[in-house]
């Protein structure tokens, strides 16, 4: 088993190699800076030390953001499986261009370092491969960060997509590109991912040394032993397939009681995205006689046209599944990785 400490001979940072102690003077150069390296430059000594932990925060889309204590031995057994996964090899080229103040940006380092990977860093923003001219063999980016790179995807053959559901519009212009295209499942608590799906399909299939299972209320169960020490019961809704595919179907804490009625919102917003071209989101407001009413939030403002009469047309929804009122909101409340936060973005409405 490849140990936490070993820094494979083949790794490189920004095209040059380094031995241990080198890394450790270039993580304390970097960690001066007042700018994104200085998150890297923090990672780097704080996976360089003697400690066999580091602490970790959550992206907080669902809630306060949250310290996690990880074990990098456990980091180190993810990276290995996603290299196994996706066939990564020594020297391979790879390019983060996410915060390293996350957990998707630590394990793109953590993968350098332990498959011995050719790593690039950029400065994380929106259209993060602007200035690139060479090509990739693997990289990770968040939705915002693909749709305005859809020009240069061609210089990352492999890129996995993390951090917020990819829109049926982006997938829809991801059509005619040449990248292998892997939306991902995972949390903080499992180092990221812990099963992908190719972007043309409907199921995730999990990594290896990872099983799948459902509790009663039809939710994911992770068994990760690799990367974590406890079977880890999430609050996603799934399909199993098998005990290592699954489809996810939305969010239990989103499922919403409508006059007695069990409502998915993300099921719903996969049929309304067909007709709304903004980012939008369903959820409910308190209603006397429904106790909770669907209302549909659209980013942006506001429009004349009549979404709900449109609906009613429609055959795609049950009269369960057409919202009682349409709001908007110039701005929805986000994570730094672009997720919306839903029950935030509601309060915005309540103001």
């Amino acid at each position: 088993m490849k140990h936490f400490s070993s820094i494979n001979p083949k790794f490189k940072l920004n095209g040059i190699s380094y031995t241990k102690d080198q890394l450790c003077s270039l993580a304390v150069e970097l960690a001066e800076k007042d700018n994104f390296k200085k998150e890297i430059g923090s990672f780097l000594q704080d996976w360089l030390s003697n400690s066999p932990t580091l602490i970790v925060h959550t992206s907080g889309s669902t809630g306060t953001p949250k310290p996690i204590i990880l074990q990098k031995q456990q980091m180190v057994n993810s990276a290995l499986a996603t290299g196994s996964f996706f066939n990564l090899k020594e020297s391979d080229t790879a390019l983060l261009c996410l915060p390293a103040s996350y957990i998707a940006g630590k394990m793109m380092l953590v993968r350098a370092l332990a498959l011995g990977l050719e790593i690039d860093f950029v400065e994380p923003s929106s259209n993060p491969l602007k200035e690139i001219n060479k090509k990739y063999k693997f990289s990770a980016m968040v939705p915002m960060q693909v749709y305005n790179c859809l020009h240069n995807l061609h210089f990352i053959d492999t890129l996995i997509i993390g951090g917020a559901a990819v829109s049926l519009d982006l997938k829809e212009k991801l059509k005619s590109v040449s990248t292998h295209l892997f939306e991902t499942y995972g949390m903080t608590e499992t180092i990221t991912h812990i099963a992908v799906k190719e972007i043309k399909s409907d199921s995730f299939k999990t990594l290896p040394n990872v099983t799948v299972s459902l509790d009663n209320r039809n939710c994911l169960i992770i068994n990760a032993p690799k990367v974590s020490d406890v079977i880890i019961t999430t609050n996603d809704v799934v399909k199993l397939i098998t005990e290592n595919e699954f489809k996810w179907l939305g969010r239990f804490d989103n499922i919403i009681n409508s006059g007695g009625i069990k409502l998915n919102p993300e099921q719903i917003e996969a049929k309304l995205s067909d007709y709304i071209n903004s980012d939008f989101f369903i959820t409910s407001l308190p209603d006397p006689v429904l106790e909770n009413k669907l209302v549909l939030l659209i980013e942006g403002e506001q429009k004349n046209e009549d979404i709900i009469t449109t609906l009613k047309k429609s055959t795609a929804f049950t009269s369960y599944e057409i919202p009682k009122e349409v709001n908007y909101i110039t701005n929805f409340v986000r994570t730094e990785s672009g997720k919306i936060q839903r029950t935030k973005t509601l309060e915005l409405l309540k103001k």
